[in-house]
């Protein structure tokens, strides 16, 4: 934790501090523009991952009506042979369109999991930042309106990004995608304001990041993959 602490929360903070600085001690200026700096470097490695999933999402939907044969015979057999014949026989519809089930992009993910938890941590264990206000609010106290704020903006990001979902794993994700704003609301209820603050922020560039990927990576909608079917049979 102390390594930790010197290489990633330490210079996080400093860099926050400094930012703020240039822009008349406004720390909540400085969260932004550190926060969005952040996503900005990371945006290449991002845009892999979203290219990624765009590419799994196309090729699953591809598959999913002989996906869900397959699954339904697994519901009604009892028959441990027949069992492992249909598994074989889905793995062989994966290898069949190109489909690794494991490589969804993980590894952007976990690149940027240290970085951010280094920006939380910096944010919240630092007494110059929790001094100072930013527009109605103190950094360093809650705020139930900034924090209402950053549980819309993520569930709104959730909603935009649920599209780009394999059809197949929406089910899956979509209570993750739930959970989510919920849990920065109730992590955010007693917390410096200065957290939520940093997750609307987040939030905001995800929204945008998402739309970019989208356009940059455009998958075809169900309409196009029923017309794709139609023309193969």
């Amino acid at each position: 934790m102390n390594a930790f602490n010197t290489y990633f929360i330490e210079p996080f903070t400093e860099l926050i501090i400094w930012t703020s600085h240039l822009f008349h001690d406004n720390y909540g200026l400085g969260i932004i523009l550190v926060t969005l700096l952040v996503r900005i470097i990371l945006l290449p490695l991002m845009l892999k991952q979203y290219k990624t999933q765009a590419s799994m999402k196309e090729k699953m939907d591809l598959l999913k009506p002989e996906m869900d044969a397959i699954q339904k015979k697994l519901k009604e057999t009892k028959d441990i042979k027949e069992q492992q014949s249909l598994q074989k026989e889905m793995m062989g519809l994966y290898q069949k369109h190109g489909v690794n089930p494991l490589n969804m992009g993980c590894l952007p993910m976990l690149i940027q999991m240290p970085i951010l938890m280094a920006f939380y941590y910096a944010i919240r264990n630092s007494h110059e930042i929790a001094t100072h206000s930013f527009l109605w609010f103190s950094l360093g106290e809650s705020d139930i309106w900034i924090t209402a704020l950053a549980g819309i903006v993520y569930y709104l990001q959730f909603r935009v990004s649920f599209s780009t979902i394999p059809t197949a794993q929406q089910q899956q994700m979509k209570f993750m995608g739930l959970l989510s704003p919920i849990m920065i609301v109730f992590v955010s209820l007693n917390a410096p304001a200065a957290l939520p603050l940093y997750w609307v922020s987040g939030g905001i560039f995800l929204i945008f990041q998402t739309y970019l990927g989208r356009k940059l990576y455009p998958t075809p909608n169900s309409n196009q993959m029923n017309t794709v079917n139609v023309e193969k049979t």
